[in-house]
C-alpha cells in the first residue's frame, strides 16, 4: 500500500510540473521550464522510493509500470477536469476501461 501512496503523491507533483503551466501562457517559457523542473524534483523524491519499495515487496518492474500508468491517468483526469476545466468525454472512459483490462492481465499468474 505504501508503494501505491508514494506513486499517487509523485504523480500529483509530476502532473502539476508537466501541465500546470498550460493555463499561464503569459509566463515566459524558460520560467515555466524552470518551475516545472523544481516541482519535478519532488516527484523523483517520491517515485524512486515507491519503485524500490514495490520491487522489494514482490512487484515486478512490469507491474510497477502498469500501476504507475493507471495512477497517472486517474490523477491527470482529475487535474484536467478540475484545473484545466476540460470536459471528461465518454470515449476517455472506454479507453481507461480497456487499460484496466490490461492491468487485469498484467497481474494474472
Amino acid at each position: 500500500m505504501r508503494t501505491i501512496f508514494l506513486l499517487l503523491a509523485s504523480n500529483i507533483f509530476m502532473t502539476i510540473a508537466w501541465y500546470g503551466h498550460l493555463r499561464h501562457n503569459d509566463v515566459p517559457l524558460w520560467k515555466a521550464i524552470l518551475v516545472s523542473w523544481l516541482i519535478a524534483f519532488f516527484e523523483y523524491c517520491l517515485m524512486v522510493p515507491a519503485n524500490r519499495i514495490g520491487y522489494a515487496s514482490g512487484f515486478s518492474g512490469f507491474q510497477l509500470k502498469m500501476i504507475q500508468e493507471v495512477v497517472t491517468l486517474v490523477v491527470f483526469s482529475l487535474f484536467a477536469v478540475l484545473y484545466l476545466k476540460e470536459p471528461f468525454r465518454w470515449n476517455y472512459l472506454i479507453s481507461f476501461s480497456l487499460l484496466l483490462g490490461a492491468v487485469y492481465f498484467m497481474f494474472r499468474k
